[in-house]
């Protein structure tokens, strides 16, 4: 499938080190002398001539559309994308609409529904490898598939061939109505058609497609969960989900029905019909609507839909008033990291945290108290002696915030997603906590928290799995043993359903599978621990709140109404 010219490969390699600063269209004119040495993909849905890459044994074929949204309705339902000839897959830099993480710049173009697949020599069609692919996290806003942050180099090493793909996030993803014309829901009905597109196509790129996994982090694992309750079809056979569930906060308040009229009138168009409003909206230039959007204050994301005939509806139900899932014959692997809410609460300026009631402000965004004050004081009252005891809160130890801020958005939703997981007959599901610091940790570095303060905070072990762009010099002997671990760990589980099918000199040990009667998990650390049951006293009495005032929950409240 792939050229065996190695003498053109490292003459290609050379030019494309020197042309990396250049424009793409530079890029492109270097290569039209090379065109035979790099490989080329024949597919059902198109012809595709991708990059030999520059620092290991692998092939990428960037940038190839999955689909293209739809002109005329820009927020609903992509098209699908024709070729003609041989698509060039070198470019991986596209971004769909939004405020990007890094400088808070608007970014992004409609241009954006591609798929990037790092194919190691070792595969084809013969010799079909099991197939990896991670969906990028960022609060359903903002994200992206490229190498800047998700380098494929450090899992393709272990034979696998690892995929990334955007989707649409914001308004343009996540724009929620009770109209059939916008239910909501379209950047995951977007990575559904992604997925779909990958188990079309991943055997003629040399993909084992009944060995798919889907991973994701923080949001990117809320997805995965996501497709777990309400995806149909068999299009994946594992996930990996990193700090990230269905039944985290963001699903549980109605995003704004009204939020098309109120991003017209932000942009000074006055109108009281929704379809006016969606109209104008779908002529203005991305970047105006991303800082409109921003402006606004007005709230987009995953939703509950309003069912109509003859309409794709995707999410029909709150996941919390759901008793089992929709796939239970697949491999789990899930975890936390051991101190999620430190980055998040620790930066907070120090008179708006003295100003904040982080358990009433906590309580009401899981709950719904109306007309209950009695029993919301109550409650209250309870979460507080248990995280604070007689203290009070203080800008000098923030850790019971934190305790409160990881316990309620992360861990309790984890666990009881990883009890539904074993009641809904899903047997084989590993558990881990990531505990390790050290200068690869994604987020500190990020937010600029000096990697020896508290510990592993929510999605660090990113730089651990991937060849993150500007942690490319950060080369320790401690940060790369834990790359070398993290990647054996997640790479085995694609390829066995087990990350631990027998002991090695990297992972000498055996990783237990989750029970009905027992909770163990690996410590991912220099040293690895085998351990049961992590923060069992915080996650118990957490356990007995839900079980107590479950029913006073945002989303059965919401579902009920």
């Amino acid at each position: 499938m792939f050229s065996e010219d190695r003498a053109s490969q490292v003459y290609l390699f050379l030019l494309l080190t020197i042309a990396e600063q250049s424009t793409q269209s530079s890029v492109s004119e270097t290569l039209l002398g090379l065109e035979s040495s790099r490989p080329i993909v024949n597919t059902p849905l198109g012809c595709f001539r991708g990059l030999v890459a520059p620092d290991g044994n692998y092939s990428m074929f960037l940038g190839i559309p999955y689909a293209r949204v739809d002109p005329d309705n820009v927020f609903g339902p992509p098209m699908p994308h024709k070729f003609e000839g041989i698509f060039e897959a070198v470019d991986d830099t596209s971004r769909c609409p939004q405020i990007e993480e890094f400088n808070q710049t608007i970014t992004g173009t409609l241009d954006c529904l591609h798929v990037n697949i790092y194919v190691p020599n070792s595969a084809s069609i013969h010799n079909p490898l099991p197939v990896m692919i991670h969906i990028f996290g960022g609060a359903y806003k903002f994200g992206f598939a490229g190498r800047y942050v998700y380098g494929p180099r450090f899992l393709v090493r272990h034979d696998v061939i690892f995929i990334t793909f955007n989707y649409r996030v914001g308004p343009y993803g996540f724009m929620c109505l009770k109209t059939s014309k916008l239910p909501g829901n379209q950047g995951l009905k977007d990575q559904v058609l992604a997925l779909r597109w990958i188990k079309e196509s991943i055997r003629y790129f040399g993909g084992d497609n009944s060995k798919i996994t889907i991973a994701g982090n923080s949001a990117g694992a809320q997805s995965v969960d996501l497709h777990q309750y309400f995806l149909q079809e068999p299009l994946y056979n594992r996930v990996i989900l990193q700090s990230g569930v269905a039944l985290s906060r963001p699903l549980h308040s109605d995003p704004d029905p009204y939020a098309p009229i109120k991003l017209a009138n932000q942009l000074k168009y006055t109108t009281n019909n929704i379809d006016d409003a969606l109209s104008f909206l779908n002529k203005v230039e991305p970047h105006t609507l991303i800082a409109a959007t921003r402006d606004s204050g007005v709230f987009v994301g995953p939703c509950v839909e309003k069912q109509f005939e003859n309409v794709n509806n995707y999410i029909t139900k709150y996941p919390a008033d759901l008793n089992t899932i929709t796939r239970r014959d697949v491999d789990v692997l899930i975890g936390i990291t051991n101190d999620e809410g430190y980055a998040m609460i620790s930066l907070i300026k120090k008179d708006k945290f003295e100003s904040q009631d982080y358990v009433s402000k906590t309580l009401e965004n899981d709950f719904d108290f109306r007309n209950k004050s009695k029993l919301s004081n109550e409650i209250k009252k309870i979460v507080r002696l248990f995280y604070y005891g007689d203290d009070v809160q203080r800008a000098d130890n923030r850790r019971p915030e934190m305790n409160v801020f990881a316990d309620f958005l992360f861990h309790s939703p984890i666990f009881r997603t990883v009890r539904k997981y074993l009641e809904s007959g899903v047997n084989n599901t590993y558990f881990y906590m990531f505990s390790f610091c050290g200068e690869r940790n994604y987020y500190k570095d990020l937010w600029n928290v000096p990697y020896t303060e508290g510990g592993a905070v929510h999605a660090d072990e990113l730089g651990y799995l991937f060849d993150v762009s500007f942690m490319k010099e950060r080369l320790r002997e401690e940060d790369m043993l834990i790359v070398d671990r993290m990647t054996e760990l997640w790479t085995n589980f694609a390829k066995y359903g087990n990350p631990t099918p027998k002991p090695s000199k990297l992972i000498p040990l055996q990783w237990p599978r989750v029970t009905q009667d027992k909770l163990p998990y690996l410590e991912i650390n220099t040293e690895l621990r085998l351990c049961s049951r992590p923060m069992h006293e915080r996650i118990s009495f957490l356990d007995l709140l839900y079980r107590d005032i479950g029913h006073y929950l945002r989303a059965s409240a919401i579902s009920k109404e």
